[in-house]
């Protein structure tokens, strides 16, 4: 009997290096690509916005335009289901008189919830963890003893020569759709909501060169590592304003448009055409923290998700005006606020001024640190649920690292950053 899988994609909006959609590839007779699009997200948190503002909507909606347009090349199609349940790709598996799913494993809370509530359904789901540098079973340690320590983290990875698996071969056939087809919507039926422009952006999604979708990304990436930018990257990374002050690929990581181990690939690539040095080396060591967050979520699971994190401080209370102030970029700190204004205004923010606002929102504000995380949620192009909770909880002191606070001094900052205040004039206005 003919095999139908589904094969739902996630944070893993790609053809190249992705082994869960080549393993359904290989043991599919019939493949079905979804995408399921949480309506929830668009619905008002407790802290008054939604959990996906417009320009994370839109920078998705061009991925999945790109992957639908690549899966069409094919021979084969996106389908969308967009509503408020995970039960609706049951629903739809149940169409296709099938009871296979495959799909990338995400281990954060409610990525963990749908895929057990699609088992609870009876359905045969398939996980293959996927984003990361690093395999867990290649660590020299279980991931149940991830080292408390980040620098620790580094380390062993680096005493033990830990290896990198390489990219697999990217998909350039895949089975067909059944020959059945059930009503549903498809990603053809999306309209896209309007990119936000602004020529001030440091990441410019409007334009076709920082259109969310893989080919974008993949362009990107190799242009990137073909040029003379990494070999400064150490240098140039606490830039605030400006295309080159670093690699820009974080938004396509955190969909998944790029695979962490193609991009590590390329840097390879440049140090061998180049040179390796204290550049290149911080650029594994930036993939090697995105890894660390990963892994501390295998560790520690639901733990980094308690009001109090890892620690047992009692937290603030949110506090709405207040709030609305910092997001806002109303605080009356010109620094801060030119950050968060550039923030809400492009959906990126560089990594110097997200380390300034979110400290200010904690330590100068007395903020409620889960407020933090889910405006940031809400804005940043490059969302990764690992990253901003482990972020947040680092810089409030509630994380594994033992020290209890990460205070950046504001006027210090922007002085030795932004001695001119040219940045803080860029972003004097909303």
């Amino acid at each position: 009997m003919a095999k139908t899988v589904i094969y739902w994609f996630r944070n893993d909006l790609r053809l190249h290096d992705n082994p869960a959609l080549t393993q359904a590839c290989q043991t599919a007779d019939y493949l079905v690509p979804v995408y399921w699009h949480n309506t929830q997200q668009h619905h008002t948190t407790t802290y008054s916005f939604v959990r996906m503002g417009q320009h994370r909507q839109v920078f998705l909606q061009q991925a999945l335009n790109d992957l639908n347009e690549q899966l069409q090349h094919l021979g084969s199609q996106l389908t969308l289901l967009s509503s408020a349940s995970i039960h609706s790709i049951a629903t739809l598996a149940a169409q296709y008189n099938t009871t296979h799913i495959m799909c990338e494993d995400i281990c954060a809370p409610e990525e963990q919830q749908q895929v057990a509530a699609l088992r609870e359904l009876g359905l045969d789901v398939t996980i293959i963890w996927q984003s990361s540098l690093y395999q867990p079973d290649k660590l020299p340690f279980s991931v149940n003893e991830v080292p408390r320590v980040f620098s620790q983290f580094r380390q062993k990875i680096e005493q033990h020569a830990t290896p990198i698996t390489p990219p697999i071969a990217t998909i350039i056939a895949c089975p067909p759709l059944p020959t059945h087809k059930p009503e549903a919507m498809c990603i053809n039926d999306l309209t896209l909501l309007p990119a936000v422009k602004d020529a001030r952006s440091a990441f410019a999604y409007a334009d076709l060169r920082f259109n969310g979708g893989e080919r974008a990304a993949l362009d990107f990436a190799q242009s990137y590592f073909n040029s003379t930018l990494p070999q400064t990257y150490k240098q140039t990374r606490n830039g605030l304003w400006g295309v080159d002050y670093s690699s820009k690929l974080s938004p396509w990581l955190a969909s998944g448009a790029l695979s962490v181990r193609y991009v590590y690939q390329l840097l390879q690539q440049h140090e061998a055409h180049y040179g390796a040095n204290d550049s290149t080396y911080w650029l594994w060591f930036e993939l090697l923290w995105r890894d660390y967050f990963r892994f501390l979520h295998q560790c520690y699971g639901q733990q980094l998700y308690r009001t109090s994190g890892l620690g047992n401080t009692k937290i603030a209370p949110f506090n709405a005006s207040v709030f609305k102030k910092w997001a806002t970029g109303q605080t009356g700190n010109a620094w801060i606020d030119a950050g968060m204004r550039e923030l809400a205004a492009t959906g990126y923010l560089s990594n110097r001024m997200r380390q300034n606002v979110a400290s200010y929102w904690l330590h100068e504000l007395v903020g409620n640190w889960q407020a933090g995380a889910a405006w940031f949620e809400s804005v940043l192009l490059d969302y990764d649920v690992y990253s901003n909770q482990g972020n947040w909880l680092y810089l409030a002191g509630i994380g594994t690292d033992p020290r209890s606070q990460r205070w950046f001094n504001p006027n210090k900052q922007a002085q030795q950053y932004d001695p001119t205040g040219q940045y803080q004039t860029m972003w004097h206005t909303p």
